[in-house]
């Protein structure tokens, strides 16, 4: 009875170390299994970090780029405008002269006045060289 005492007793211990043991390889494979998680999880991240710098870094490439076109744009509109007013202010200039030059011509009773000139045509030549001969 004793033998078979130490026998089962035996046969306890060697399945209670058999369950220690599977239950430390499950621990173990458990815990790696956290670590390959938590590792992936990390380069998860870092590549979104990765990511994100590249993205910001475009962006703020991309606005400057927006607002150098932004002020060509206000440039060209502004050059635009100067043209208009010069373009104004000459043709204000020379109405006033021929303004003053009519009342010269009222007051002195002067013959009429031809305010045409030459480069009154579109590309700079007239039709008079092509009349007929």
């Amino acid at each position: 009875m004793q033998k078979q005492a130490m026998i089962a007793q035996q046969q306890l211990q060697s399945q209670q170390l058999a369950a220690q043991t599977s239950m430390q390889n499950m621990q173990g494979q458990l815990q790696m299994k956290m670590q390959m998680k938590q590792m992936e999880t990390e380069y998860t991240i870092k590549v979104m970090q990765v990511e994100a710098e590249l993205k910001s870094h475009l962006m703020a490439e991309e606005f400057n780029y927006n607002l150098e076109l932004n002020n060509m744009e206000i440039g060209k509109i502004s050059e635009r405008d100067k043209m208009k007013e010069d373009a104004k202010d000459k043709r204000i200039s020379i109405q006033n002269t021929q303004n003053s030059k009519l009342i010269d011509q009222r007051k002195n009773n002067l013959p009429p006045l031809n305010f045409e000139s030459n480069e009154d045509s579109l590309d700079g030549f007239s039709f008079e060289e092509f009349e007929p001969r």
